[in-house]
């Protein structure tokens, strides 16, 4: 029960930083917010501030930062539709960047006690292992991509062997200075004796890179720019039909995966870890969703804005902002029934 509400709370931690993102942006670039919400539902604490409601609602999951003439035109230099057009998409944009500050922020205090990482230059070969040589892999090589997909650190190898569809990949290595591109390379788990053990590898062990302060940042931003990665890999594989609608989850498959993750960790310690870092990974998909070219969400706005300023160059005359949030409302409604569906689908795999 612990780990549920604990993941509960983390999801609404979520949303709440992203309204934060858009409330602390408007505030600094002097639009009026009328109401700043964590929550939703009815309100359980209120405080008026000096313009702005301060409200804390029931529901833990979501929350809103409700700017004046948000969706109309409204006679007050301080709305949000009588902004220059750079301001209200830095607006936009702000829950999205406060998503992925903060992801940044939960990744470099879950790595602060690392004292390396695993690089991609290979420092030995199993015995054993058949495609050693200069036709093959030798230690000294550096692994640079697989399948066209750039590797950083030995956990980008690992992630995009398991996404290769089949025993061979395309390799670029980097040897002496000069790069080196493997086709239909032979590369799959196997069977390899280690110290008197069998083990079931790929036979390759990475360097290690000491984690100074400089390279703890840097792994800590390719972990946040990773999570992107992730999430265009993973819409490719649903447009490609790799994966189907059916693997889509939403809240309460997340909540789920959190909780799960979190009970087969060894400690409980490891178990918050874990929904920390699962949390940290959510935030950005959320920040990269949100930021999708779709109305209703931030990336529509933001398409609205360049597609506004373009049909008014064209017609010469301002367009009623009222038009736009009809189209917001319409795409809002279809989201909301998207989100049923993956509702009713995440509530029917738990009850299996």
């Amino acid at each position: 029960m612990l780990y549920l509400i604990l993941a509960i709370l983390a999801f609404g931690v979520l949303i709440a930083v992203h309204e934060l993102g858009h409330f602390t942006a408007a505030k600094l670039l002097g639009v009026r917010v009328n109401e700043f919400a964590i929550g939703m539902g009815p309100k359980l604490f209120k405080i008026q501030g000096k313009e702005t409601l301060y409200s804390l609602r029931a529901l833990p999951l979501g929350g809103f930062c409700a700017m004046d003439g948000q969706d109309e035109l409204v006679d007050d230099p301080r709305a949000f539709t009588s902004q220059k057009r750079w301001r209200r998409i830095v607006i936009l944009a702000a829950g999205s960047a406060a998503n992925i500050l903060a992801a940044f922020l939960i990744i470099v205090i879950l790595t602060s006690g690392a004292v390396g990482f695993a690089g991609t230059t290979i420092v030995n070969l199993a015995d054993g292992f058949p495609n050693e040589g200069e036709n093959g892999l030798m230690v000294g090589d550096s692994l640079v991509s697989i399948n066209g997909e750039r590797l950083y650190y030995a956990e980008d190898f690992s992630m995009f062997m398991q996404l290769a569809t089949s025993n061979t990949v395309d390799l670029v290595i980097r040897r002496d200075g000069e790069l080196i591109t493997l086709r239909n390379f032979p590369l799959e788990r196997r069977e390899f004796v280690v110290n008197g053990e069998i083990q079931y590898r790929f036979g390759i062990d990475f360097n290690i890179i000491e984690a100074t302060f400089f390279e703890h940042i840097r792994y800590s931003g390719y972990v946040a720019a990773n999570f992107v990665r992730m999430i265009r890999v993973s819409l490719a594989q649903l447009i490609g039909g790799q994966a189907g609608l059916g693997e889509i989850s939403g809240v309460v498959g997340i909540v789920d995966a959190m909780t799960d993750v979190a009970q087969q960790s060894p400690t409980r310690g490891a178990a918050i870890g874990n929904i920390a870092f699962f949390t940290a990974f959510i935030g950005v998909n959320l920040a990269v969703m949100n930021l999708l070219p779709i109305p209703a969400l931030d990336g529509g706005r933001i398409l609205f804005i360049f597609l506004s300023w373009l049909i008014e160059k064209i017609i010469r005359r301002n367009l009623d902002p009222k038009y736009e949030g009809y189209i917001h409302a319409g795409a809002m409604a279809l989201l909301l029934g998207l989100m049923g569906v993956i509702l009713i689908n995440d509530v029917i795999k738990l009850i299996n």
